[in-house]
């Protein structure tokens, strides 16, 4: 088991920045990537950001790619989200989640096996 511990939402005016943290515990060494995704109020999950355990590559969503930062620092075992430049449209309840295996893809949500409880991200305009 893998648990999750998101932090570092909250209100944030339109233009404004947050760094949202996800701390890792448990069997962290089965983890092999970490992905963040994001749902709004009566819309569907989406894919943000994802980081291999290792911290070799990243990905992004187009929405969020020259604004949007993965990171992870393995020896916290905590991954960060740094968003820059928020819009109205970034409001959301952002979750982290791990995929235990290798896959060229990081944005399918249910390749990913472990789940936060999620952080309520709103950006006013």
């Amino acid at each position: 088991q893998v648990q999750l511990v998101e932090s570092g939402g909250g209100l944030v005016q339109a233009g404004g920045s947050l760094r949202l943290s996800c701390a890792a515990s448990g069997r962290t060494f089965s983890s092999y990537a970490m992905g963040w995704f994001r749902q709004a109020s009566g819309k569907e999950r989406e894919f943000v950001a994802g980081i291999t355990w290792s911290g070799g590559r990243n990905y992004y969503a187009d929405s969020v790619k020259g604004r949007f930062t993965i990171s992870g620092d393995n020896a916290k075992n905590t991954v960060y989200l740094q968003m820059n430049s928020l819009k109205p449209e970034d409001t959301a309840v952002y979750y982290c989640a791990v995929r235990t295996f290798y896959s060229r893809r990081y944005d399918l949500g249910d390749d990913y096996r472990y789940w936060g409880q999620g952080t309520q991200v709103t950006v006013s305009s």
